[in-house]
């Protein structure tokens, strides 16, 4: 059973859509589920200051998806990085077992759009 904040999330997820000039993407899916979660940043000083997502898979993998840009917004990037999957089950009052993989899913989809800027930073820095 969901508790009342997954389904919140899943039914009105939050910063759903893209971002056209994003800093940073990440895309990441889980091919034993089929949940694909892609998230876009816009970041300034440091700052992630805008994101967004767009997911296709399950309740649990939207509701993730949707609390993970509430928790990464205003946040550094090395802050943002820090955000666990733990922290997304916890942000979301609990998933059932058998969707954890969800939480873990949105925590890397973050992760691998950090990365993106960063590496994009670095090739414009050079």
């Amino acid at each position: 059973m969901y508790s009342d904040k997954v389904m919140d999330h899943f039914t009105n997820p939050r910063n759903v859509g893209e971002i056209a000039d994003a800093d940073g993407v990440g895309e990441v899916g889980n091919s034993r589920c089929g949940d694909i979660m892609k998230i876009w940043i816009k970041v300034e000083n440091d700052v992630i200051t805008d994101i967004k997502f767009k997911t296709f898979g399950c309740g649990a993998a939207i509701a993730t998806s949707s609390v993970i840009t509430e928790l990464a917004i205003g946040k550094t990037l090395t802050e943002a990085e820090e955000i666990t999957n733990q922290a997304v089950a916890s942000a979301l009052e609990g998933l059932p077992p058998l969707k954890m993989h969800c939480s873990n899913l949105a925590a890397d989809a973050l992760k691998s759009a950090i990365e993106d800027y960063r590496k994009n930073t670095a090739t414009t820095a050079s």
